[in-house]
């Protein structure tokens, strides 16, 4: 049984650089894992742990010998900094592979060193999914909370082809709840949101009237990219306050028909 989507993974080439923005521009509790995580996985990585919704994990290369550091160096040869993996939770993630398996899914074998279990972005319609066993990140304590006050991520829209599939194969493969899948006239998608026990939801999309710039924008990504993790949306008490601070701050607005900030190649937005 999936318990949770404790976070959402951020590949990038300068690890250093991405704590120092999350931390300071961002304004998000930045904890730092690499002693443990260079030695053991050949991997950066640093969590953002804000409170509500799902945390923000960072993840660069260190060691070229290390299958985790392999992976990540080759979806940064192909894709550059952006969007890497959605990581569930569940009490016995052998166990859960096996369900999953039996249930349509494409589990991968165990990668060496790695705590949890892997599914294949071709059964997740473009999204390599991490399975971790319950409580993965652990309670890192009170944090120092900066401003704008940007919570964890609340949302991350998923661009499909077909949202209707999408639900079935992330209601039924992972045995989520799934809202009914609706028609949203105004943005020209069809959308489906599915309800991971703990952490935030995915929102999964896929274009119906491309004459609204936003489905015709979520059709160019699934295109170009295939499908995947689109965006990641965080909450703040007051949006365009926030927003307006990151752009101050240097934070790249993306333009186009969905407003979002731009950092580490991840859309934000901010709600």
């Amino acid at each position: 049984m999936i318990t949770a989507m404790p976070r959402i993974a951020i590949a990038m080439h300068d690890f250093a650089g991405a704590v120092h923005t999350f931390r300071e521009v961002f304004g998000l509790p930045v904890v730092d894992f690499s002693e443990r995580t260079v030695p053991g996985l050949g991997a950066h990585v640093g969590m953002c742990v804000p409170d509500g919704g799902s945390n923000i994990e960072l993840m660069a290369p260190a060691d070229p010998t290390k299958p985790l550091s392999q992976a990540l160096q080759k979806f940064l040869d192909r894709r550059g900094d952006g969007l890497y993996a959605l990581m569930l939770e569940a009490p016995d993630p052998d166990a859960e592979a096996v369900g999953l398996a039996e249930r349509g899914l494409e589990v991968l074998p165990l990668m060496a060193g790695a705590g949890g279990r892997d599914v294949h972005p071709r059964s997740t319609h473009g999204v390599l999914i991490r399975v971790y066993p319950n409580g993965s990140v652990g309670d890192q304590g009170p944090q120092e909370q900066r401003e704008p006050g940007l919570s964890g991520i609340v949302r991350t829209v998923l661009a499909t082809a077909d949202a209707a599939v999408a639900a079935a194969a992330y209601g039924h493969g992972f045995g989520l709840p799934v809202d009914p899948v609706r028609e949203d006239p105004e943005r020209g998608v069809l959308s489906a949101v599915v309800r991971p026990p703990k952490g935030g939801v995915i929102e999964l999309v896929s274009a119906v009237d491309t004459s609204r710039p936003y489905a015709a924008e979520i059709e160019r990504f699934v295109k170009e990219q295939g499908g995947g993790l689109y965006a990641l949306a965080l909450s703040a008490s007051d949006p365009a306050a926030a927003a307006a601070v990151l752009r101050t701050r240097g934070v790249a607005s993306t333009g186009g028909a969905i407003p979002a900030l731009c950092a580490y190649g991840t859309r934000f937005l901010i709600t």
